[in-house]
């Protein structure tokens, strides 16, 4: 059957968790090469020396533009735009109706009528929806991710400097004013005679910009960053170290958007089409339920509580005020154990079935994962995106865990792998579930990032 959007594709198939549990579709894809020089030396670049990334081609841009782009982003956002405007930036986070997270990105004002928002599909799309449903005065442009349009060119360039010696190589390429560093605000700068903006902000501690302009500008501001760079001995990151960014910076990027089930989210799920992220994305990992709804998350559980404002109206607020008085789970970093994960990688020279495999260096295989965490045999929290640093030589994830249990040097464990062999994913190779034993760490997990990445000035 020819489902033509999400709501049908759900009736049809009859279960959510189930359709995404045996989504046919893998991790989250970054298209860019592999890697350049090796995987390992570009992740400990951003920490040790300088790191070039190139981001032009993995989120999804949604232009808002109107008199009412400020009041419209007060509207589905539960974090405040009090005095929002050009040339600020913020993080968005959106909530449903129920106060469940749907996702978070970047909100960049180019103007004070108009904002960008950049990051994964789930949220650029539900503010398209609000824009096309709501009493606001403002128009949508959608510019979305190379991956689901690949023919067509990105509005923008996006490349991120990072690390000790990025404003080393940025001051040098840069033929314009001062360079605004200080933490999440924006400015300008120019190189190879091309004027783009810039957002401040860094990995491992150190002050590093992301820049962009105009994407025909791109290859012109690419090799002068590179051509300066070598200099620093700067490197290019790839997709493989690339995907250990986030965990090393304490950031879930993709929770699973809390959409698929609601009366008040029916609408919402009429509109998006049934071929789309939201009806095509996979759940991977230990954790299994047969109701969707025990994947949501709260913005409590991502460590987004602290920038909901009741302030302003805003979709979600009368169920996050009740929510605010409840126990909450808190947003570790999980180290794997030493001994343990070697058993899976000895598995691979062992008998089969053997452990599920872990890919270096990021070992989830579908856009959301979810392990279980457990004290004992007992479900305690959940475990995303395991991944190796090789700045921390060791396997990490970030996790949410009961409260109590979330003190540095606590002992869990996590369940790895997929019930009765694997689920129907087609990457997902037939193994058994083991344990691994995982000690609780705080976020960001190197402790420079800790100390000085929200103090930047």
């Amino acid at each position: 059957m020819a489902y033509r959007t999400l709501e049908e594709k759900i009736n049809g198939i009859g279960n959510p968790s189930h359709m995404l549990q045996n989504s046919q579709t893998g991790p989250y894809v970054f298209p860019i090469a592999p890697q350049y020089t090796n995987w390992m030396e570009e992740v400990r670049a951003w920490q040790n020396g300088a790191v070039l990334l190139n981001q032009s081609y993995h989120m999804t841009d949604l232009y808002v533009r109107g008199p009412d782009a400020v009041r419209f982003l007060s509207h589905v956002g539960v974090n405040s735009f009090e005095n929002f405007g050009r040339n600020k930036a913020k993080q968005i986070v959106c909530v449903n109706h129920d106060g469940y997270v749907i996702g978070d990105g970047i909100i960049f004002g180019l103007e004070d009528d108009e904002v960008l928002y950049v990051g994964r599909p789930p949220v650029a799309n539900w503010m398209k929806f609000q824009a096309e449903t709501g009493a606001f005065d403002v128009t949508t442009e959608l510019d979305i991710r190379t991956l689901e349009n690949p023919d067509k060119p990105r509005k923008l360039y996006r490349y991120e400097v990072q690390g000790p010696l990025a404003l080393d190589i940025l001051n040098e390429v840069n033929e314009g004013g001062p360079l605004t560093t200080r933490f999440f605000n924006m400015g300008e700068i120019t190189v190879a005679g091309c004027v783009a903006r810039t957002l401040s902000h860094g990995m491992g501690g150190a002050k590093g910009l992301e820049l962009f302009g105009p994407y025909a500008e791109g290859k012109k501001v690419y090799e002068r960053l590179l051509e300066v760079g070598e200099k620093y001995s700067m490197l290019r990151a790839g997709a493989r170290a690339y995907s250990c960014a986030a965990m090393e910076s304490g950031w879930i990027p993709s929770p699973l958007p809390a959409i698929y089930t609601g009366e008040a989210m029916r609408p919402y799920r009429e509109w998006l089409p049934a071929d789309g992220f939201e009806a095509t994305c996979s759940v991977g990992g230990s954790f299994q339920p047969d109701n969707v709804e025990d994947f949501y998350l709260t913005p409590w559980d991502l460590d987004y509580g602290r920038v909901v404002k009741f302030d302003h109206d805003f979709i979600g607020r009368e169920a996050l005020e009740k929510m605010a008085t409840q126990e909450h789970r808190s947003k570790v970093t999980l180290v794997w154990d030493k001994e343990d994960v070697l058993k899976i990688f000895a598995g691979l020279m062992g008998d089969f079935p053997g452990p599920k495999l872990m890919e270096l260096p990021a070992g989830h295989y579908a856009a959301h994962p979810y392990d279980q965490v457990l004290l004992g045999d007992a479900l305690v929290g959940l475990s995303t995106y395991p991944v190796y640093s090789a700045n921390e030589r060791a396997w990490i994830s970030l996790a949410m865990v009961r409260g109590d249990l979330a003190r540095q040097g606590t002992k869990l464990s996590i369940l790895w792998g997929e019930a009765d062999g694997g689920t129907k994913k087609p990457h997902v190779e037939h193994h058994m579930q083991m344990k691994v034993g995982a000690e609780v760490h705080p976020w960001p997990i190197h402790e420079a990032a800790r100390r000085e990445y929200r103090s930047q000035k």
